[in-house]
């Protein structure tokens, strides 16, 4: 693997994790339907995605290092750390016990493919119906109830190409929080999400790692990191000018053109 591919898939990684157009969709997209080489195995696919779980806790670590000081004797940091929690719980419980299940049967790209686009025209309708009054207009302001409510959102992103940051954004439209704390609430529980997926794929794969590229590793990883930093900036801004339904219509034009590039063969 040279290092321009491995910056090249760091990208990748950095530009769509999070972001509601599904990563997986792309590597579907690049490895299976245009044939550009797969990740150099679990380690690489760990570490990148390590870059963007560390470029978040860079983005928001005031906030972060004011809930880890917080949590014991201030109650909207034990709020904002009990939100969390129970947003991750039913990806944790249904991941742990069925994604390797769900990852088998409808990993294919002709499910890929329809996802991204059924995801596309679910974003445009969400944005429709989304309030014009929100209930919630920052992540302080959520309830355990609204959080349990876009935890369960985001257990529909284990079905590959959905994307889970579509997931749980579009989840937290539906039950009332405005645009931007619904991006932002995602991007919060993407940390514990991530390093979940992240630690339980290390359990999984321990044996088989190997950091014998580890310049290769290095690059993919950078890569990923400042991407993701830029990404997770400027989306925020990017949500509050002109919505989503930018990425509703990148979805549908990438999905149909996986699905017309299959039809084809």
């Amino acid at each position: 693997m040279t290092l321009l591919l491995a910056a090249f898939l760091g990208l990748i990684e950095g530009l769509t994790e999070f972001l509601p157009v599904s990563s997986t969709g792309h590597l579907v997209l690049l490895v299976d339907l245009l044939g550009f080489p797969a990740p150099p195995g679990k380690t690489f696919e760990i570490v990148i995605q390590l870059g963007a779980i560390i470029a978040v806790c860079l983005l928001y670590r005031q906030r972060l290092w004011r809930a880890a000081t917080g949590m014991v004797s201030d109650p909207r940091e034990q709020a904002f750390v009990r939100n969390l929690l129970i947003a991750f719980l039913p990806a944790m419980v249904v991941g742990a016990v069925a994604y390797p299940m769900i990852k088998k049967l409808l990993g294919a790209p002709i499910v890929v493919a329809t996802a991204l686009v059924v995801g596309g025209i679910a974003i445009l309708l969400i944005e429709r119906l989304h309030k014009s009054a929100p209930v919630c207009t920052s992540v302080d302001e959520l309830t355990a109830g609204l959080s349990l409510r876009i935890g369960l959102f985001q257990v529909i992103s284990m079905i590959p190409g959905v994307s889970r940051s579509g997931a749980t954004i579009m989840g937290a439209l539906l039950v009332g929080v405005e645009r931007k704390a619904a991006a932002e609430f995602s991007f919060f529980l993407a940390i514990p999400t991530m390093a979940g997926a992240t630690v339980y794929s290390l359990y999984k794969n321990w044996s088989a790692l190997d950091f014998s590229d580890a310049g290769v590793i290095g690059v993919g990883f950078i890569v990923a990191l400042i991407t993701a930093l830029v990404v997770v900036r400027a989306a925020l801004t990017f949500i509050g000018r002109h919505g989503f339904a930018p990425f509703a219509w990148y979805r549908i034009v990438v999905g149909s053109a996986m699905l017309i590039l299959l039809t084809a063969g």
